[in-house]
């Protein structure tokens, strides 16, 4: 197996797979298992401390979020773990402060929350497809490292993960669901007018980077062009950032560089 050299650019890591061979489906299962056992334990312990716990997947459309959320929460007790996935907001929630209807559903003592997509809706879609102003996204902008500042400080544990993929490799992708009649709900109107956005995409991503990838609040980046070390590789980055008991460092170990790096560690166009 090939060992291509390890990114330095945020556009490095989602111009291909980081591997030129993908993981054995024997290999991926194994440790797949592996780390989910990790996550019950993880889970286990910070419903014992109360701990709270905020996970945002982000990222390109058909990047393998939902994915990831899906192995992530295959065996996690939803009485301590629960999936957020906000549609529209609606019109009464249009008049409020932009971040006030995710407060609603951040965890109480003992949670686990994971945030398929959340308020850095207004840093991708809202901003590319013109749902709102550029004063309203330059605004949001200057709030969201307040925010988080005051979620991290309130106690709650926050990771941000963005998934990426290529060009190639999310048209590739679309092109799957169109043709499955069981994904095809997967597929909107806005996925089909991202496709010859991507750039515009980028350029978003790029900026809202630079404005909220913080101390206290930093953005993961995941190659996702290769669904099985993508999601293997998003679970390390949490367990690795988690403190438990019975931890077995030789599972929930780093994760590998070549499939995620911290977003601060990467050469981002401004």
């Amino acid at each position: 197996m090939s060992t291509p050299p390890i990114p330095t650019r945020v556009d490095e890591m989602e111009q291909g797979p980081p591997y030129d061979e993908k993981l054995a489906k024997k290999k991926y299962k194994k440790e797949l298992e592996a780390l989910q056992i990790e996550l019950l334990k993880a889970q286990r312990s910070i419903k014992e401390s109360g701990d709270r716990v905020v996970i945002l997947f982000e990222g390109r459309d058909a990047a393998g979020k939902g994915g990831s959320i899906k192995r992530i929460t295959e065996h996690m007790n939803p009485r301590g773990g629960r999936v957020v996935a906000l549609s529209k907001p609606s019109e009464t929630e249009r008049t409020q402060w932009y971040f006030q209807r995710y407060i609603a559903h951040l965890p109480s003592a003992g949670e686990i929350v994971l945030f398929d997509r959340s308020w850095y809706n207004r840093a991708g879609v809202e901003n590319v497809m013109g749902f709102c102003t550029p004063r309203e996204h330059a605004q949001y902008l200057r709030q969201v490292p307040g925010f988080e500042a005051a979620l991290v400080s309130s106690g709650i544990q926050l990771f941000k993960l963005w998934f990426t993929v290529s060009r190639g490799e999310q048209q590739e992708r679309f092109a799957g669901r169109r043709s499955d009649p069981l994904r095809q709900w997967k597929l909107s109107p806005i996925d089909e007018a991202s496709i010859s956005r991507f750039d515009d995409y980028t350029a978003s991503r790029n900026e809202m980077l630079l404005a909220t990838d913080t101390v206290l609040a930093p953005w993961t980046i995941i190659n996702s062009n290769e669904k099985r070390r993508a999601r293997l590789g998003s679970i390390h980055a949490i367990l690795d950032g988690l403190s438990y008991a019975n931890k077995n460092a030789a599972v929930a170990n780093e994760p590998d560089p070549r499939v995620v790096r911290p977003a601060g560690s990467l050469a981002i166009e401004g």
